[in-house]
């Protein structure tokens, strides 16, 4: 009864709260929560099995958060550090990336200056024990859990070590991690710098000054900076008010909140002098740009002070706050919505399993940039120059699925001391890795067979055998034009497997610029600022 206590102390302060509530709604409000504690009661007293009142909480709370937008959510005490790093970029635990695979959590990837990096694990290491205890079948949350349990700031951990088949002793020391929201800034051509931005935590606006500001010292004569905020889900609306302030001016409006409370309604303006004023901006978007990337991407348009490449953004324009509820758990619910300059709101107007609905340009309301350009809202931020986005093959998707690149690269670094200058480094094995595939049993089956697969369970389920021999001859019919579909995306694959190559033996960096060299969009955000009158043109709106 204490742990029920506990649980439903929220539910009691929520009454409290329905007070300031009009009487109508106060009594609906109250009468639920009676009826609601009462049937959780019942439950936990008397239901013929027993129950996890936690779990059983978290099942009802997901399901009524679940009516809302997706942005709203309860995070319990197990999940507040994911919590703390999409909202701070800052937490504790290994700083790496992490996948099951062969029935142990494996290392896919390392954080610079992390505890897992300094304390001497490497891609590919797989964790069998935490503390003497095993891993098996563990996933990330899972042994993650296990470290946190550990009193000593130091953990003791087991790994197995590619081509290795003894057991290594690792000693980990717990500590807070700070991951760079800025991963990479440098020269991509002539005269251009290129920033990118992968999320707005603390100090975004200070570090993306920083990179400029390196990239002017360096080069005097810049002729203008791309920054990249593809795939950047957002973060702190102070930030990106804060990278607004870069490139626009003193007192300039960047956005207004608007909401149910009136009195949380907000404008937020740009409080220092512009320090860039001058310098010539493309940014990068694609569908997950989201949020605060949105924001900093829709006012660089409303102003005309910079040009937008790529595919319209996620369509995010709502405003969330996070609730303390008590025990260490918070609720990120939203509050009010964002509206840029121009007076357009960014947010998609309707979702699908939880992902923006694509609004039709003709049922989207017009607004105007400040030199009379038409924009659009109610769906993301549509691009100055629109290009079509890079599609990742079926067959990729199939072998990252299978993790059998990452066990190429495994084995490839096993018979490869080093690889020489990364920007130089290229891959053509091609026959070595389809020999690899072969080795291991991989079969790919295309989404046509997939489906196929689900007709035959169908038919095998409701004993209905007749067209069985059918849809299998059509199968491997499928299966025959594999060839071809390995031949059509060679490309792709050599250069995946290079990306992934270079990771095991240099910095993330280093990955980065391998990828901007074969990057379509990077090279139209070269092309147009090279081009003075025309970046010019297209801000007129010519």
């Amino acid at each position: 009864m204490r742990k029920m206590t506990r649980i439903l102390l929220p539910v009691l302060i929520l009454m409290l709260m329905a007070f300031a509530e009009t009487p109508n709604k106060y009594f609906e409000i109250s009468k639920n929560i009676e009826i609601f504690t009462n049937l959780y009661k019942e439950l936990n007293l008397y239901y013929v099995d027993e129950v996890d009142p936690a779990k059983l909480m978290r099942i009802g709370v997901d399901a009524m958060l679940e009516h809302l937008d997706p942005y709203t959510n309860y995070f319990s005490e197990n999940q507040i550090e994911g919590w703390r790093f999409m909202s701070e970029g800052r937490y504790e635990g290994l700083g790496a990336e992490t996948k099951l695979i062969d029935n142990y959590l494996t290392i896919t990837d390392l954080i610079d200056g992390a505890p897992a990096e300094t304390s001497g694990l490497k891609i590919g290491d797989q964790i069998i024990k935490v503390d003497g205890r095993s891993t098996e079948g563990k996933n990330k949350v899972e042994v993650e859990t296990m470290m946190r349990t550990v009193p000593s700031p130091e953990i003791k951990l087991e790994v197995v070590r590619i081509g290795q088949k003894k057991a290594l002793p690792i000693t980990l020391t717990r500590s807070e991690i700070n991951d760079s929201n800025v991963p990479y800034h440098g020269m991509v051509a002539d005269g251009i710098g290129y920033v990118i931005l992968t999320t707005f935590t603390e100090n975004a606006g200070k570090n993306v000054g920083d990179a400029i500001r390196d990239l002017k010292k360096e080069n005097p004569e810049l002729k203008g900076v791309i920054l990249d905020l593809r795939n950047n889900g957002g973060g702190l609306l102070r930030e990106a008010v804060s990278i607004c302030n870069l490139f626009i001016p003193k007192d300039a409006l960047v956005v207004t909140t608007r909401g149910k409370v009136q009195e949380w309604d907000r404008e937020f303006k740009t409080t220092g002098v512009t320090v860039f004023p001058d310098l010539p901006v493309t940014v990068l978007a694609n569908k997950m740009t989201a949020s605060a990337s949105e924001i900093v991407s829709g006012v660089l348009q409303d102003y005309d002070r910079g040009i937008i490449i790529g595919q319209r953004t996620y369509g995010k324009g709502l405003v969330q706050n996070t609730r303390d509820i008590g025990y260490n758990s918070q609720l990120k619910l939203t509050t009010a919505k964002y509206y840029i300059p121009s007076g357009r709101c960014i947010q998609s107007v309707a979702y699908q399993d939880g992902e923006p609905v694509d609004v039709p340009d003709d049922q989207r309301a017009a607004f105007k940039t400040r030199n009379g350009r038409k924009v659009l809202d109610g769906g993301g931020v549509t691009p100055d120059i629109k290009m079509d986005p890079v599609d990742v093959p079926d067959l990729i998707g199939q072998l990252e699925a299978q993790n059998m690149i990452f066990k190429y690269v495994n084995s490839y670094q096993q018979s490869h001391e080093s690889i020489g200058d990364p920007q130089e480094f290229r891959f053509d094995d091609f026959e070595g890795f389809i020999q690899f595939l072969q080795t291991y049993g991989f079969v790919y089956h295309n989404p046509a067979y997939r489906k196929l697969d689900e007709a035959v369970a169908v038919m095998e389920k409701d004993r209905q055998s007749d067209y069985l021999p059918q849809l299998q001859q059509l199968q491997n019919e499928l299966t025959q034009n594999n060839d071809a579909v390995f031949n059509a995306d060679k490309e792709i694959i050599l250069k995946t497997i290079a990306s992934q190559i270079i990771a095991r033996y240099y910095p993330e960096k280093d990955k980065i610029l391998y990828k901007l060299r074969h990057d379509n969009e990077v090279k139209k955000a070269i092309e147009v600022l090279e081009d003075a009158n025309g970046y010019q043109q297209i801000l007129a709106g010519k």
